[in-house]
């Protein structure tokens, strides 16, 4: 699984990074920029996601990690929906519309998996070596609310997931499973409307990644409330 993951990057590479440059669509300024650091991604919290808007373009919107379905009625489903399986997100009643209508890409500076050793999990950071941002396939809904005229509650909660896949053997000793990672071809078509779901299962396979490294962190990554650059620091300098 991917159960957190951390992204630093500067608007002007986020948009060298999707070929962009409507950002923030949908949302305040300054909630795009607090997205576009963060340290200790959690589960329900907001970070950035590509997808292709209206004209057909890419644009990137904060949202809501775990993925809410339009038919929900309770928002603390989507903690249950942090990842969808590459094996069966086809045809899981949650996921198969998304699929086919709104896949999106999630960029990452890094993430992090724990590795069981006896009683106690070590975490690890793992990370592109020359540290350069990468993008995770994902889905993404939306979820339309009806609100009173004083309500604080938004409109719609826009939400997504992270594809998983079966461990390569890079990630093989550390978990079993892992994020579906896309270069740059795959990305393009992974967004691409008009291509079918069915040409996509080639995308999100288990393939062998290459300049990524496995870097032992402390446990400050364990507490989604640490969100400080401490969370990155490998074990031997602590």
């Amino acid at each position: 699984m991917c159960g957190r993951f951390n992204l630093r990057i500067t608007a002007a590479d986020l948009e060298s990074l999707f070929g962009t440059t409507e950002q923030g669509i949908r949302s305040k300024p300054d909630e795009f920029d607090s997205c576009l650091t963060r340290f200790n991604i959690a589960p329900t919290q907001k970070s950035i996601v590509c997808h292709l808007g209206e004209s057909g373009s890419p644009v990137v919107t904060p949202m809501r990690w775990g993925l809410i379905p339009s038919w929900a009625k309770d928002l603390r489903i989507g903690a249950k929906m942090i990842n969808a399986r590459s094996e069966t997100v086809a045809e899981k009643p949650s996921f198969r519309t998304a699929f086919k209508r709104r896949r999106c890409l999630i960029p990452a500076s890094g993430f992090y998996e724990w590795k069981r050793n006896g009683k106690e999990k070590q975490p690890f950071h793992i990370h592109q070596t020359d540290d350069s941002p990468f993008v995770m396939a994902g889905l993404w809904e939306v979820l339309k609310q009806t609100a009173g005229p004083d309500s604080d509650e938004p409109s719609e909660i826009l939400s997504f997931t992270i594809l998983t896949a079966a461990a390569n053997s890079f990630m093989s000793s550390i978990h079993d499973r892992m994020p579906v990672i896309l270069n740059e071809e795959s990305a393009a078509v992974w967004l691409d409307h008009e291509v079918e779901p069915t040409a996509l299962n080639e995308l999100i396979q288990p393939f062998e990644w290459e300049n990524f490294e496995a870097v032992p962190i402390s446990s400050t990554v364990n507490n989604a409330r640490n969100e400080t650059p401490d969370c990155l620091i490998p074990l031997s300098q602590n």
